[in-house]
């Protein structure tokens, strides 16, 4: 089920005309100060690419380097997504050695407190079940959730990889911020948890982003010095984050580096 086919089920369900007039009042209003750097419609529009990515990979050859530091990993799909969309990246994780879990919260819908005490639940159980610590990698508003989990739990985590997340500067500095507001019920300004998205989280913690995402503002997802310890650039889409082969191969490198 798509974001908008999810609003409108809940919509009818759920939803009276109070409360769905609320939400579209979060996602209306002038912020195009705060909307500075968010990516141009056209770079949006070349999210379409995802359309064609299951036909590309019929034909692409595509070599997946052994591990040289084979651990567990964690990853957590972006906003309106599921452990699906994060499949071809953890086939290609286990081809290389690494040992894969999906977040185990279906669907990513928001932020939620109740969504992040159960990943707290998560990570204890795949820690237990393997036996150390783990590695976070997540995609878009997913990697928002590994960094608040690195933060409420860095002895149980190696590191953090975010792949195109919103974690640094304005909230609306993305072309996704008044969809969400609809869909989650919740201002960006407002999370239903208190959380300084900024904040980095006492692991290491590694921000890739790319100037050709279409969907968050590329410096919102690099961050500053201190927000994150390292900021490396991509060449795909927001959605290739999930999928490009130079994105699989730039989290199997991070993976593999001993940390600084």
């Amino acid at each position: 089920m798509s974001p908008v086919e999810h609003f409108l089920a809940s919509s009818k369900a759920a939803l009276n005309e109070t409360e769905l007039a609320r939400r579209i009042a979060l996602a209306t209003g002038d912020y195009s100060e705060e909307e500075k750097g968010k990516p141009s419609l056209f770079k949006l529009m070349a999210e379409a690419d995802l359309l064609i990515e299951p036909a590309r990979r019929l034909i692409r050859k595509f070599e997946v380097p052994l591990a040289e530091n084979p651990q567990t990993v964690i990853l957590f799909p972006g906003f309106g997504h599921g452990p699906s969309r994060m499949q071809y990246m953890a086939e290609r994780l286990e081809e290389a050695g690494h040992t894969v879990k999906d977040w185990g919260q279906g669907r990513n819908w928001g932020v939620a407190e109740e969504t992040l005490g159960a990943l707290e639940g998560r990570l204890a159980e795949v820690c237990e079940k393997n036996g150390g610590s783990v590695a976070l990698v997540g995609w878009s508003l997913g990697g928002l959730y590994a960094r608040e989990l690195a933060k409420l739990h860095p002895d149980l985590i190696t590191k953090v990889i975010t792949m195109g997340s919103p974690f640094s500067g304005s909230p609306r500095n993305n072309n996704i911020w008044r969809l969400y507001s609809v869909i989650a019920g919740h201002s960006v300004d407002e999370p239903p948890i208190e959380t300084d998205a900024s904040e980095k989280p006492d692991v290491e913690t590694i921000a890739f982003w790319s100037p050709n995402d279409g969907a968050i503002g590329p410096r919102s997802a690099a961050g500053k010095p201190g927000e994150r310890d390292h900021a490396i650039a991509l060449r795909c889409t927001h959605s290739g984050f999930t999928y490009d082969p130079n994105a699989i191969l730039a989290v199997l490198a991070e993976l593999d580096r001993q940390n600084d």
